[in-house]
Order: structure tokens, then sequence, then C-alpha cells
């Protein structure tokens, strides 16, 4: 587990045990020589859990076999996440874990699902529910780092908002960039760790057992920020047009830009809601799992359709 000062190291990263051991750790082939691998239990309509960046389907170890009770749970990890071994591609980002996703339900012949994404995994779901709501019962966000929306932020926090992205790329996603073409993925996850900790030399400070963890998953930004894009441009047509049933987590102490997404995604996809844990960082479904997990199952019950 990865902790600095004392809380956990958030926003797109979190390193936990693997399944791998479990005798319900399965792989499948999506096809275009694609494999993903991934855990399952439980029987009845399924609930696809997606993890965030530098993370795996080990993030949602715990919660697995309690969603079993009730559901088919499946945690899998998404294309350049351990224990994946797929070829690098040109163009990858959220969108194409998207696609992954469509084609693992279709392959595994799931039907209409249930998703619960965090950070960057909520990003992919928040794409799918743009692109193939056919396939979806209702979704769980919890704070997506769908950046390209700090561009259309609605008054008050218009401004707020537009100076947020452009630092954002000025100091995070163009010096991460540069780092990651150059080869350097131990500085270019060092440029992100410090910049959402606001803290120079967060990341060097971390135990070398840490950094370990978190280099593991490191393999998605090495094949995504040379020739991919970090945070995909989402339409807010398209998130307006959204009429999937939705429900978004946030954490009060999280990261101040997460918060102004989660609020315009609330406004504009009708009918949704947002629950802030005011006491939650980033990691709202290890400070509250259990209140995590009981909001999610309610929400679930009331669209069985």
């Amino acid at each position: 587990m990865v902790r600095i000062c004392g809380f956990v190291l958030a926003l797109l990263v979190f390193a936990r045990p693997t399944l791998a051991d479990d005798p319900k750790f399965k792989s499948v082939d999506i096809g275009q020589g694609v494999t993903l691998h991934y855990a399952e239990e439980g029987k009845g309509v399924t609930v696809i859990f997606v993890h965030g960046s530098l993370s795996d389907y080990g993030y949602w170890r715990d919660q697995v076999p309690e969603f079993a009770k009730h559901y088919r749970a499946i945690a899998y990890s998404r294309r350049y996440n351990f224990p994946n071994s797929n070829a690098p591609v040109d163009g990858y980002s959220a969108v194409t874990d998207s696609d992954d996703l469509v084609a693992f339900i279709k392959k595994l012949h799931l039907g209409r699902v249930y998703v619960v994404g965090h950070s960057y995994g909520a990003l992919t779901a928040l794409f799918l529910e743009t692109r193939h709501p056919e396939l979806l019962r209702a979704v769980v966000l919890a704070e997506p780092p769908a950046v390209s929306l700090l561009q259309h932020i609605s008054p008050p926090n218009m401004e707020k908002g537009a100076a947020m992205y452009a630092d954002i790329q000025k100091n995070m996603v163009a010096p991460m960039q540069q780092a990651f073409a150059a080869g350097q993925t131990d500085h270019g996850i060092g440029i992100f760790i410090d910049y959402v900790f606001a803290r120079p030399q967060a990341w060097e400070t971390m135990s070398a057992d840490d950094r370990k963890d978190v280099l593991r998953n490191a393999q998605e930004w090495n094949v995504m920020l040379p020739k991919g894009t970090l945070f995909p441009e989402i339409s807010p047509d398209a998130v307006r047009a959204i009429r999937v049933p939705t429900l978004i987590l946030s954490g009060g102490k999280s990261y101040p830009f997460l918060a102004v997404i989660d609020d315009q995604i609330q406004k504009d996809i009708r009918g949704s809601r947002n629950v802030v844990f005011p006491d939650a960082g980033h990691q709202m479904w290890y400070k509250h799992p259990d209140e995590c997990r009981d909001l999610t199952e309610e929400f679930f019950a009331k669209h069985k359709r």
C-alpha cells in the first residue's frame, strides 16, 4: 500500500495486492491481439469494476467478494496494467479502454451491465456512457479526470475551470509527455506525483518499495504519453446527452479540479446524483468502503432494468 505522510497516494494511483493466485482469476482474448486478465465471483447481473491508472484489478480486491453476494462481480485490468502484456499501439487513451470494455462485455456475453469506475477507470466508464449506453444499466463514477470539461465549466466557476485546465496542461501533462517520450518513466511519474500533491520531491521521498509498487503499472503511461492522450477530449454535448442512470462519488478533501469536474458532470447528466464524502480524499472507496458499497447497491437496486 502506497502512502505519503499518512495519506493514501491518490488521483490515478494506488498499488494493491493482486488476485493472480485466486482460482477465480481468468483471462480472455477480446480480439485484435488483446488479452485482458480479470477475477470474477458470484452470479446474476454483472457488475464490472474499472481501476484507475498506475493500478490494476487488485484495487477492487475487497469489494469483489462483497458485491458477489448479490451480483456477478468482475474486476479486470485495463490493457497495459498488471498482469497484462499487450503490444503497444499509437493513440492509446481512455477511449481505447472504453472500446476494450465493450469488447470484453460482448466476448463474455454479459448483456447489459452495471459499471463502477474509479479515477481513470471512471473516465473510461464515462466514455462508455457516451458511446455505448445500450450496454449499461447504471454507472457509478468516482472522480473521473475528464480534464477537457474544465474548458466548459458553467458560471460561476467558468474562469476557475479554464485556469485549472491551463495549469494542468502546462505544469503536468506537457512535462510528463516530454519525460515519457525520452524514456524517463521514473521522472515522468515524479512530475505527476509532485503536481497532484503540490509538493516538490514528493515522489523522491517515497520508499523504494512504494515506488516499485507504482512502477509495476507504469506501462500504460509508457504507451500512452509518447503517442497517445492522457486526458482525451470528451464533448460536453455528449455528456449532456447521457441518459444512463449515473451516481457520482466525490471526496471532500480530494484535488480541487476533480470537484469542479464532478460538479459539472452532475449538472450535465440529467437525473444524476453527486455524493460527497467530506472527510475523504480521492480514495473514498478505501476511506468509506461499506458506505460506498451500500450507496452503490442501493442505486443499482433502483435501476434493475
